[in-house]
């Protein structure tokens, strides 16, 4: 009996399928990735019965087993007439956590040993996969197999990943698992793989690889298919162009490619990229570099479109923390809508992975004195704030060591604004900033450098009589001054939620009247982070500390840019600001927020659980600087005396810069549904995000029917006024003649981390995932004005 359920009797041969049960012999990719003895792995190909924990009730034991690619799992569950099957990728996992470390199965798996546990994360909004094996062993077996094939695929080369996506396709398609591909086999896979061939031309290469004349294609025969098929003949253009008659490189034609792709071009350079990516032994000895090696160098980190020095943190990391961008997240706790979404800390764990550096606590009253976490007078659920501040105690430094701001709207009375510092002190311990770090009143904020490994409390301050008689103006009497939201939108929302539901009022929690008095012990926790209502640039300019910050909803920020634009850069090369989505967002979308980082504004939150095409600016910002969710501002925006201004791009700093992207080529893209006669009719659109001048789009015509290997050679150009501040988004769309293109994927950068040259371009899914192998192949040049 497991969890006060009887099990149900089940035989424990394991499920078969068309090609047979029992363990398998793994196929060439595991060969190649070196996995075929490992101990690990033979259980995973023989698969497990585990348990999959979705609530106290649904709990179902499904059978798993990793395929014969090495990259698939599959997952089936036994009814009594039909089984059902699912399936997922390594390549979309993002971690494996041992034991109850979900918040699923700490609430939902407590009956199962925690040993016994484990949780598959995947990347984007994917929800985490809860697991309980049979025993300890099983669970660890799992856990150390997975791990092992993640770090195998995070290791693959460009090349070696496509090499194993087309030979999973043929596998797919080879319907009787015979090893053998007959020509209706072979056209099936074509459209798998997003490609509407003519039939007299698959034909002819059927014929053309069909040695033994027999209308089958045999291994050796299918492996020549596959070479036809991964042809890249521009790539090989590009090759010859440098290699001349005989279709060889030497280490000084190497070196007239690297000079023209902006790079170090010097025989040493050249040198060591032969020896690194040249595949023949032979060829390596005498200093040249095969076709082969060529494109395994333009399909590796060396080829890629993002600048790689740039992939670590190559900023200084010593100024103060308002002059950087920093990755904030609205409403964290969120992983839907505001109105009626789950909150969850999973919500929280995913930000951190993602570089979040400033998270949303929405405090509230709960039930037995315990501080809750949710979005107030909404049908949103509860989550304690002791489960988030221990949530963050063990991910707000994974991924990045800099500081975590954490950004509180308080609603708890004093009693229970006293069991939040408790819990905060007791679980965060050290890394908890409660004073200074000289013990003196700041002259300016500290640095990011100096700030490492700490976390920093956002709030009300309670007035310091003695020192800033002044700062009582500071304190408000309304518990949402600092969210500073606007009586008609709270009008319009109030209306809203109370036409959702009549029985929203049964769910308010019990606020306490004197829910808007703040503790001393709660204030003495904001040092660097003091919120203050804002009155007017001229006042704050003047009076406002360096160690106050304010607040700014999405519409007065932009009223201020518009209004006053300079001034408000130079409110933010002394203050920390904080932009926030409208109220009236029931969905949670977000706004632009490249028109708050023009103005220099540094926290400007969004909510990470939406996707769209503000959260591809979001992860194109950050991307950058090792992810570590701190961008150095440029420094026309850091100045006290800066006279740029955000609306019209003018000032001393910027200069006109010429971009020219040449679109060549795209490969395996996505198909957008699981309907084999669906080919996407690929289009490509360049977009530059910056100041209002150097917004622009523009796109290249649609190749029709081919998602595998489609070519444009099109030149797109682009006069950027303010280069520094610009994000470069391309996107991949499908054409539809009712204008309602679908999206297949995109990439963004900024303007700056741009290579110039021959690039290569991972496309990414709508939710920040990556489409591996999809990518784009494009030609980048740029030059001042």
């Amino acid at each position: 009996m497991i969890c006060g359920w009887r099990k149900k009797s089940r035989p424990e041969q394991p499920p078969q399928d068309g090609g047979g049960g029992g363990t398998r012999r793994p196929d060439r990719a595991l060969k190649k990735m070196g996995l075929t003895d490992d101990e690990d792995i033979k259980v995973m190909l023989k698969g497990s019965f585990l348990w999959k924990i979705k609530s106290r009730r649904r709990k179902k034991e499904r059978f798993y087993r990793l395929q014969e690619d090495g990259l698939t799992i599959l997952s089936e569950r036994c009814f009594k007439r039909a089984r059902s099957k699912q399936i997922f990728s390594i390549t979309h996992m993002e971690a494996v956590r041992e034991g109850c470390q979900s918040e699923g199965l700490r609430k939902h798996g407590r009956c199962f040993p925690e040993t016994w546990c484990l949780t598959i994360v995947f990347k984007g909004r994917r929800k985490n996969l809860d697991l309980a094996a049979r025993s300890e062993e099983e669970a660890k077996r799992w856990a150390r197999g997975l791990k092992k094939l993640m770090a195998k695929v995070e290791a693959m080369s460009q090349r070696e990943k496509l090499d194993h996506w087309i030979h999973d396709i043929l596998h797919r398609a080879d319907k009787n698992k015979d090893n053998k591909m007959s020509f209706k086999e072979i056209k099936d896979m074509l459209k798998m793989i997003n490609i509407d061939m003519n039939d007299i031309y698959a034909y002819q290469l059927f014929q053309e690889c069909d040695k033994s004349s027999n209308d089958r294609l045999e291994e050796h025969e299918i492996e020549e298919f596959c070479t036809l098929l991964m042809k890249r003949p521009e790539l090989e253009e590009l090759f010859h162009r440098y290699s001349g008659q005989d279709f060889v490189l030497s280490a000084k034609e190497l070196g007239a490619f690297l000079q023209d792709q902006g790079e170090a071009a010097d025989l040493a350079h050249a040198h060591r990229i032969i020896q690194t990516y040249e595949l023949s032994e032979k060829a390596k000895q005498h200093d040249r570099m095969m076709l082969d090696g060529f494109m395994m160098y333009l399909l590796s980190a060396a080829g890629d479109i993002l600048n790689q020095e740039h992939a670590n943190v190559y900023q200084d990391m010593s100024q103060p923390l308002c002059h950087y961008f920093i990755s904030t997240s609205h409403n964290t706790y969120l992983t839907d809508n505001q109105i009626g979404g789950a909150s969850s800390t999973e919500a929280y764990i995913r930000a951190f992975m993602e570089g979040c550096r400033c998270v949303e606590l929405d405090c509230w009253e709960g039930s037995n004195g315990e501080p809750i976490i949710y979005h107030g007078h909404t049908l949103t659920s509860k989550i304690l704030f002791r489960d988030v501040i221990e949530i963050i105690r063990d991910y707000a430094f994974k991924h990045s060591s800099y500081p975590v701001i954490l950004s509180l709207e308080n609603h708890c009375g004093p009693e229970q604004q006293v069991t939040m510092v408790r819990h905060m002190k007791a679980i965060l311990g050290d890394m908890l900033l409660t004073q200074t770090l000289d013990g003196q009143v700041p002259k300016e904020l500290p640095s990011p450098e100096q700030l490492k490994g700490k976390i920093l409390v956002k709030g009300k301050k309670l007035p310091d009589l003695v020192c800033d008689p002044e700062n009582m103006s500071f304190l408000s009497d309304n518990p949402e001054e600092e969210e500073e939201e606007e009586e008609e939108e709270e009008r319009v929302l109030r209306r809203e939620r109370r036409r959702s539901s009549h029985s929203l009022q049964e769910i308010r929690p019990p606020q306490a009247k004197d829910a808007a008095q703040l503790s001393q012990e709660l204030s003495d926790l904001v040092v660097y982070c003091q919120a203050v209502p804002f009155q007017s640039l001229e006042q704050a300019l003047r009076s406002q500390q360096p160690g106050q910050m304010s607040s700014f909803s999405e519409r007065k920020a932009r009223k201020l840019i518009k209004e006053s634009g300079n001034g408000l850069v130079r409110y933010n090369a002394r203050h920390l600001s904080r932009i926030y989505p409208l109220g009236l967002k029931m969905n949670s979308s977000n706004y632009n927020p490249q028109e708050m980082w023009n103005a220099g504004c540094q926290l400007v939150a969004l909510n990470f659980q939406t996707p769209g095409w503000e959260m591809d600016l979001n992860h194109g910002r950050f991307l950058v600087n090792g992810r570590c969710g701190y961008v150095l501002k440029p420094s026309f925006l850091r100045s006290r005396q800066a006279s740029f201004d955000p609306e019209s791009g003018r000032g001393p700093g910027p200069r006109a810069t010429l971009l020219l992207v040449k679109v060549i080529t795209a490969q395996q893209l996505p198909k957008l549904n699981n309907k084999k006669s669906s080919i996407v009719d690929p289009f490509v659109r360049v977009e530059i995000h910056g100041v209002r001048a150097d917004c622009s789009s523009k796109q290249t015509e649609y190749k029709l029917n081919n998602g595998f290997n489609p070519r444009w050679e099109e030149t797109l150009s682009f006069q950027l006024q303010v280069p520094e501040l610009a994000l470069v988004r391309f996107v991949v769309e499908d054409y539809d003649t009712t204008s309602c293109n679908d999206f297949v994927g995109q990439f963004t950068l900024p303007f700056t981390s741009l290579r110039e040259g021959y690039r290569h371009i991972h496309l990414l899914s709508r939710d920040g995932a990556s489409l591996a192998p999809a990518t784009l192949f494009v030609h980048i040049k740029s030059k001042k004005m």
